[in-house]
C-alpha cells in the first residue's frame, strides 16, 4: 500500500520562516518552522490523509500498533517504526548535544523510571530505550554545523592567536589575557577535552572569563587566519546566546560546512550542533538528547559527559554508494535507518543547481518506507499498487509492495530500514 502521510512543521525558535515551506510549496505558517515530522514517533506522528484506507486510524502510529505485520513485514525486528525522517531547517543555531548508545539509553530510561521521574517532564533525559544516530543530507546550498572534537592541537592554535590578540591590546586586553592562559592550562592536560568542557560549565569566575574572552576576541580575531570561518562562528554564537558555557564547547568543536547534496552521519555520543541551513535528516525513532549549550532547555552537564565519545573526529561526512541509475544510496553503520535521494527526467533547478536524472529506475526499500518528493511530479508502482506523488507530498509504504518502479520527472528521498548493516 501506498498511504498518504503529512504533518505540520514544528514551531521550535531556530527554525526558519519560510525554508520549510518553499521547499514543498504550502503557505508559511508566519512563524518558525524548524522540523517536519515524517514517522510514527508518538510525540508528533503523521497524519494519515485517508484513513478509511487503514481502518479508520487517523496517525501513523496508531495504524502500525494496530496492523505490525501488515505495515512494518515480517522481517520486523519490533513494532515500531525504527526510523524517523525529518525536513529540518535552522535559521540560528540548535542546542550543542550528543545521544546515547543503546546500552546507555536503557540503563538512563530504567534508572529515571525508578527515580519517579515522569517521563513528559522536560528535565527528563531519556524519553525512551534507544539511541539516536542521525544523517542529514544538504538541500541549501550550504549546510553548516559543529561536529566532532577537533584535534586539539588545532584548537591551542585559534587560543594561541586570541592571546596575540589579546596582547595586542594592553591593558585592555589583560584580563581576556589571564583568562585565556588559563583556558590554554586545560587544552594542556592530560584530558584536555573532557577537562575543558567540564571547567566551562563550572560557573567560576575564572571560567566565566573565559567564556567573555573568547566571545569578545573572536570578533578582533586576524583576518588572515585559516581559522576566520570558526571564529564568525564563535562570535554568531555569543551574540546569539552571551556568557553561554556551549561557547566553550563550539571552540573544540570541527566547523563542517555541507555543499548540496553531502551528508553528515552523527552516531552515538558525537557532540554537535546544526548552525544554519536546510536539510533532510534521518536518525533512529528517539527522542533522547543530552544537551551541552546554546539552549534555554534542560542541560544536564554529567549526564552528557558520560555518553560522550572523548576523542578527536575527522567531521564524519557521509558518501553514497553506488545505486542504481538515478539513486544515491546513504548507508550508516547501523541497522535502524539509511536514505535513498530519487532523481528522475529533467527535476529542474534546486536552490539553484540544475538535478536530473534517468527516465525511469527502480528501489527495493527491502522493508517499510517513507517517500517524501520535494520536487516534480514522481511515479511509483510496487508488485500491489501504484501512486504519484508531487512536490511536497510524502506516502508510507508498506513492504509487500517490495522492489519500486520510479518514473517521471522530479527528486524524492526515501526512508527506509538497512538491513545491510
Amino acid at each position: 500500500m501506498f498511504v498518504g502521510i503529512t504533518n505540520e512543521p514544528r514551531d521550535y525558535a531556530w527554525g526558519s520562516p519560510t525554508a520549510i515551506a518553499e521547499l514543498l510549496g504550502r503557505e508559511p505558517s508566519g512563524g518558525p518552522e524548524a522540523e517536519l515530522w515524517l514517522g510514527a514517533h508518538p510525540a508528533n506522528p503523521s497524519r494519515i490523509l485517508a484513513p478509511a484506507a487503514v481502518g479508520g486510524h487517523e496517525t501513523l502510529d496508531s495504524w502500525i500498533a494496530a496492523e505490525p505485520e501488515l505495515t512494518l513485514g515480517a522481517a520486523r525486528r519490533g513494532d515500531t517504526l525504527p526510523f524517523l525522517l525529518k525536513v529540518l531547517a535552522a535559521e540560528q543555531p540548535l542546542s550543542i548535544q550528543a545521544h546515547p548508545s543503546i546500552e546507555q539509553a536503557r540503563a538512563g530510561f530504567a534508572r529515571e523510571d525508578e527515580a519517579g521521574i515522569d517521563r513528559s517532564h522536560a528535565n527528563r533525559n531519556y524519553k525512551d530505550e534507544l539511541h539516536k544516530p542521525e544523517l542529514a543530507f544538504a538541500l541549501s546550498p550550504h549546510f553548516d554545523a559543529l561536529v566532532g572534537f577537533r584535534p586539539v592541537s588545532e584548537t591551542q592554535f585559534i587560543v594561541h592567536e586570541l592571546v596575540a590578540v589579546a596582547a595586542s591590546l594592553g591593558e585592555k586586553g589583560a584580563e581576556h589575557l589571564a583568562a585565556l592562559r588559563l583556558l590554554q592550562e586545560k587544552l594542556a592536560g592530560e584530558a584536555p577535552l573532557q577537562d575543558t568542557v567540564t571547567w566551562a560549565f563550572s560557573d567560576t569566575e575564572e571560567s566565566r572569563a573565559a567564556i567573555l574572552a573568547v566571545s569578545v576576541l573572536s570578533i578582533g580575531a586576524p583576518g588572515s587566519s585559516s581559522f576566520g570561518r570558526e571564529y564568525k562562528t564563535l562570535a554568531e554564537i555569543a551574540e546569539i546566546h552571551p556568557g553561554d558555557p556551549g561557547i566553550l564547547v563550539a571552540l573544540l568543536l570541527n566547523r563542517l560546512e555541507l555543499a548540496q547534496n553531502q551528508a553528515v552521519y552523527l552516531p552515538s555520543g558525537n557532540v554537535h550542533a546544526y548552525l544554519r541551513g536546510l536539510a533532510i535528516e534521518i536518525m533512529a525513532a528517539s527522542d533522547n538528547v543530552l544537551r551541552g549549550g546554546l539552549t534555554s532547555k534542560h542541560v544536564d552537564v554529567d549526564e552528557l559527559m558520560s555518553v560522550v565519545r572523548w576523542e578527536e573526529l575527522p567531521a564524519p561526512v557521509l558518501r553514497p554508494e553506488e545505486g542504481p541509475d538515478g539513486i544515491a544510496v546513504f548507508r550508516p553503520d547501523v541497522p535502524d535507518f539509511l536514505l535513498a535521494r530519487v532523481a528522475v527526467g529533467e527535476a529542474g533547478f534546486v536552490h539553484g543547481y540544475r538535478n536530473s536524472g534517468p527516465d525511469f529506475t527502480a528501489w527495493d526499500p527491502e522493508g517499510p518506507a517513507i517517500i517524501l518528493v520535494v520536487e516534480g511530479e514522481v511515479q511509483f508502482a510496487g508488485s500491489q499498487s501504484q501512486a504519484t506523488l508531487l512536490r511536497g507530498e510524502a506516502a508510507y509504504v508498506t513492504p509487500d509492495e517490495g522492489s519500486l518502479e520510479i518514473s517521471g520527472s522530479g527528486i524524492a528521498f526515501i526512508a527506509g530500514v538497512n538491513p545491510q548493516s
